[in-house]
This record gives C-alpha cells, sequence and structure tokens, in this order.
C-alpha cells in the first residue's frame, strides 16, 4: 500500500500494545520516527531511533518530544487535553492521530462514562485549531481479555458477568493497522469508522478459543450485576466499573456490532480472535 511522505512522526506510548506495532511498522516503511514512553529504560526500543519520556499528564514533558515532530500518534488521556493541545501548537505538530473509543459513535453506548469521557477529550482537539485530528475508534480490543489471565493462571476458572453476550473483539494490530492508514496515507473517513473484529462472539467462545490457544481446560462461571460490581470496582473507580457493566449489557442486548472497516481501510480482513488467542498465548 503507498503512502505519502508525512513528515517526523511521533509515537507516543509505544511499549504499548498498540503503539508498539504502529512505531514498527512505520519504521518498516522507513519513515522517520521517533517514540516516547512515560519511564523508557535502556533497551526498550531499537538504538536508532531517539527515545524521548513524555507524560500526557504533564504537558511540560512534551515540548522536547513535540520538538520538529510533523504528526503525533497518542492515546486520549482522561486528564485534560488543553496542555497537550498547546504543546502541540507550540511545536508545529500538523496532525495527531488520537486513540479513542468506537463507542463515540456507537449509538447506544451514549450517556456512558466512559463513553462521555472519550467524547469529550475527541471534541477539544477537534476544536483545536491548527490541527488536523483523526480519531481511531475501536469498539472492543481482544487485550481486553487479559484480564483473565491471573484467574486463569490461577486456577483455569474465569468468572464472568454476561457470558454470552456477543461482541466482536479487535486485534490490537488491526487497530495499528488503521492508525498507521491515518499517519502515512490521504485517507478516506473510514478511518475514523468504528472498529471491530471480524465476527461477533461471546465472553463464553472467546475462554474457549484461549483454552484451545493453551491447551488448558478452562471453565467459565457467571457473575451476578452486583458480583461483577463488587469485583470490577476493586480495579477501577466505581464509575468507571458501572461504565463497563453498562457496555455488557448492551452487548447482551445484541447492539454491539461485526464492521467491515479493517477491510475497508487496510484490503485485508480483519484478524480473527483464535488468531489474537494464539498470539497471546504465553500471557495465559
Amino acid at each position: 500500500m503507498s503512502h505519502f511522505d508525512s513528515g517526523p512522526t511521533l509515537v507516543m506510548g509505544a511499549r504499548g500494545s498498540i503503539g508498539t506495532f504502529v512505531l514498527n511498522a512505520l519504521r518498516e516503511q522507513g519513515l522517520s520516527v521517533r517514540a516516547s514512553a512515560r519511564k523508557p529504560q535502556p533497551g526498550q526500543f531499537p538504538t536508532d531511533i531517539e527515545v524521548f519520556a513524555a507524560d500526557l499528564g504533564d504537558p511540560a514533558s512534551l515540548h522536547s518530544a513535540f520538538a520538529s515532530m510533523r504528526q503525533v500518534f497518542l492515546y486520549a488521556h482522561h486528564g485534560s487535553p488543553h496542555g497537550v493541545i498547546a504543546a502541540a501548537r507550540a511545536a508545529g505538530v500538523d496532525k495527531i492521530v488520537l486513540m479513542s473509543s468506537g463507542s463515540v459513535i456507537h449509538p447506544t453506548s451514549a450517556g456512558n462514562t466512559i463513553t462521555e469521557e472519550h467524547r469529550a477529550i475527541e471534541n477539544a482537539f477537534a476544536a483545536a485549531s491548527g490541527l488536523t485530528v483523526v480519531p481511531v475508534r475501536p469498539l472492543v480490543l481482544a487485550t481486553n481479555a487479559l484480564n483473565w489471565a491471573w484467574p486463569i493462571k490461577a486456577g483455569n476458572t474465569v468468572a464472568l458477568y454476561k457470558p454470552d453476550a456477543l461482541t466482536a473483539p479487535i486485534h490490537e494490530s488491526d487497530v495499528a493497522a488503521v492508525a498507521v492508514a491515518a499517519l502515512t496515507e490521504n485517507t478516506s473517513p473510514q478511518v475514523s469508522g468504528l472498529l471491530t473484529g471480524p465476527v461477533r462472539l461471546s465472553q463464553r467462545d472467546q475462554v474457549a478459543a484461549i483454552a484451545a490457544a493453551t491447551g488448558k481446560d478452562i471453565t467459565v462461571t457467571e457473575l451476578s450485576r452486583h458480583e461483577a460490581s463488587a469485583q470490577f470496582s476493586r480495579f477501577m473507580p466505581a464509575d468507571e466499573a458501572e461504565a463497563v457493566l453498562q457496555f455488557l449489557d448492551d452487548a447482551d442486548a445484541g447492539n454491539s456490532p461485526a464492521t467491515d472497516t479493517v477491510t475497508q481501510v487496510t484490503g485485508r480482513p480483519a484478524t480473527g480472535f483464535d488468531i489474537w488467542a494464539a498470539d497471546h498465548a504465553a500471557d495465559f
């Protein structure tokens, strides 16, 4: 797939599950690229690229990382985006490819706390004059299943809320491929379409795919809403835990779709969850 000369690119969160793929794809295309992480460590990145310590929650740390960059890939950060916008404009950044959430354009997710946090961030960036902002919007990330790694390792039983709710989880490499298209091509609005995996499948079927990939006998138990709320609230704020439950309620009502946006943008099918499970078998 051809690309135009998009100028030097900063990949923020370049050790993250998506950022890693974005960084590697840009390097493979021979493009000028710089990486940043909150706390980069020696040996984490190839020796032939510049690496900066930068944190979206600390705008003062961004100035050096942004300097001389034409475009930046970054994740929506739930703090104020205004410092990030100011740093980008001061550095002369032309384009930001913003890792957001498909819930922003998913009608039945409106009002959800996580949805509205992402919507507010998108709106703040969209209102910034002098910046081209391209949101990338996955609805359900396959990497959410990594939350099951500890219970699988501990006892091969996974407790799930709405285990038969259908979603279409997307492989992080497919999200990255769309982000790379947004960074390297004269793309259509399709790059900001709703991103999903190729087919809908239940959480129970996702666990079965992980069992097949790992050779483990993994069982599923079902949580009540109260039990799930208590469990999720151990790891996230209560309003975000409620938002996750609302997403699962919505999926259980049949409202979580599978789209062909990955194919429209990349020209190839999205990656199935069975492949994702095989790619991550060692994590379980």
